[in-house]
């Protein structure tokens, strides 16, 4: 008895221990994550008045004609896939990489039709480890990434579709909704959406003069604006990881708790047979004496 006492109070110790680093990793997500989160939505605003400025210019300028404005028979897909690169953040790299894998098994019945610009370890990994088409990757992101961090990544996915290596490009992620909930997104970069569609859904109406000319404008612009979507999607998907592991650990912490509760609950019913025993034992060597 007193052997599985000292086991059960070793385990209560060891749970103890857990639940301590699993509350800190929870404290410490919870602190970055408001970073994050304000960092993820103020690229939002940037973004959205590039898109009315380009949809803008390609209306004043016959701007479909750009190649990114075009949509042309599709040969070769690319997909971005962002992912972190670490784990104990719940099922956010799990659900983002189950919609992947059901989107190009449903749309490519060779692996020859996409090519995979991947941003995580954990992405990479898991990929790799299925022979999945791996272009380029990205990994050890900061939990506050900025543009210079993934540049290389993003001009090479929209210069490849420039080129005509791949006819379409869509980005992959976690949208970041608030730290209980993230939504596995999965939106088409290039070509971009028909001018008509979004001037009506921004309502554009603003009317602007450009030097040395609109064309020359759009030409420079509309790359630089596909990659600012591809590093808003990035903050978006940093956002929803830290929120991810903040609740994860949250979990961890509160099944600790519960646990701990149970064990020392087994533990006092032991001690308490154990001393009920030894009493028992007492009077019965008493009565013996007698």
């Amino acid at each position: 008895m007193a052997r599985s006492m000292r086991d059960i109070k070793r385990q209560i110790k060891s749970v103890q221990n857990t639940r301590q680093i699993t509350k800190a990793m929870e404290m410490v997500a919870a602190s970055k994550l408001r970073k994050a989160q304000e960092k993820a939505e103020a690229a939002r605003p940037y973004s959205e008045k590039l898109k009315e400025v380009v949809a803008s210019i390609a209306a004043g300028s016959q701007g479909a004609s750009h190649p990114m404005l075009v949509s042309r028979p599709v040969k070769k897909t690319a997909y971005i896939i962002v992912t972190s690169d670490r784990g104990l953040a719940g099922g956010y790299n799990a659900n983002i990489l189950r919609k992947v894998t059901m989107l190009l098994s449903e749309r490519h019945p060779s692996k020859d039709e996409y090519g995979l610009f991947v941003i995580g370890r954990k992405g990479r990994d898991f990929l790799r480890r299925r022979d999945y088409p791996i272009v380029e990757e990205v990994t050890e992101l900061s939990d506050t990434p900025t543009f210079a961090d993934i540049k290389t990544i993003a001009y090479s996915a929209v210069s490849q579709f420039e080129t005509g290596a791949y006819d379409e490009v869509y980005i992959c992620y976690n949208r970041f909704v608030n730290a209980i909930s993230q939504i596995p997104t999965v939106d088409r970069l290039l070509p971009m959406e028909p001018v008509e569609q979004q001037e009506k859904a921004h309502g554009v109406s603003a009317l602007y003069e450009y030097e040395p000319s609109a064309e020359g404008v759009l030409e420079v612009l509309l790359p630089k604006y596909a990659e600012t979507l591809i590093y808003s999607a990035i903050l978006d998907g940093k956002a929803s990881e830290l929120g991810a592991k903040m609740t994860a650990m949250g979990s961890a912490t509160k099944n600790a708790s519960k646990m701990i509760g149970s064990l020392t609950l087994t533990y006092n019913r032991a001690r308490q047979a154990a001393i009920t025993q030894e009493i028992t034992e007492i009077v019965a060597g008493a009565n013996a004496q007698s």
